[in-house]
């Protein structure tokens, strides 16, 4: 008995610091050009950032609504699965430079290492005027996880003249899905 709740703790555990879904859903007329991290939130490594291409452009209005969202079920999945694919990541272990790893890397598949021990946190972003290389003046900021932790600083709710842009989390069951949702 003490086998099996010894498990379930483990695999309860597992759950809670996995990484779970990322959803970007651009209802804005504008382009977002940026990136996504994940970490541990305890110690603040692993760290993984997309590398390849360092900047994810997700065009304006794209979103769940007309299947253009921007879908990461996982590192390794989401090569495949998403419309704006990422090819390798960059992944800090400690104090020594970050390397790069494919997305098939077997650390970041599911069940992975780095992947049950790291979380959607944070997104630097700028939003640029559709299909044009012009930013939107001031509307780019780090949105992401606003609790306060010693990894990374962002805000969850960011306004703007041009359109606002908030993050947050829903958890159903073991299931986490981690939103970033940008408005007109």
């Amino acid at each position: 008995m003490k086998k099996l709740l010894t498990i379930l703790g483990i695999t309860a555990t597992s759950f809670a610091y996995s990484q779970g879904m990322f959803m970007l859903n651009n209802y804005s007329p504008h382009d977002y050009h940026g990136n996504l991290m994940a970490i541990n939130l305890s110690g603040c490594v692993p760290a993984v950032i997309n590398n390849d291409p360092a900047t994810i452009i997700v065009p304006a209005n794209s979103h769940m609504g007309n299947s253009l969202a921007w879908k990461i079920d996982n590192y390794r999945d989401q090569f495949s699965n998403s419309l704006y694919p990422i090819t390798s990541w960059l992944v800090t272990l400690g104090p020594s430079p970050a390397t790069v790893r494919q997305w098939n890397n077997p650390s970041l598949m599911p069940g992975g290492v780095i992947a049950n021990n790291t979380k959607w946190v944070t997104s630097k972003f700028a939003m640029y005027y559709a299909g044009t290389g012009n930013k939107v003046f001031g509307f780019n900021t780090n949105l992401g996880d606003a609790t306060p932790n010693t990894c990374v600083t962002s805000v969850d709710y960011f306004s703007t003249p041009d359109g606002s842009a908030e993050w947050f989390t829903i958890t159903t069951g073991t299931e986490t899905t981690t939103y970033l949702q940008i408005y007109p």
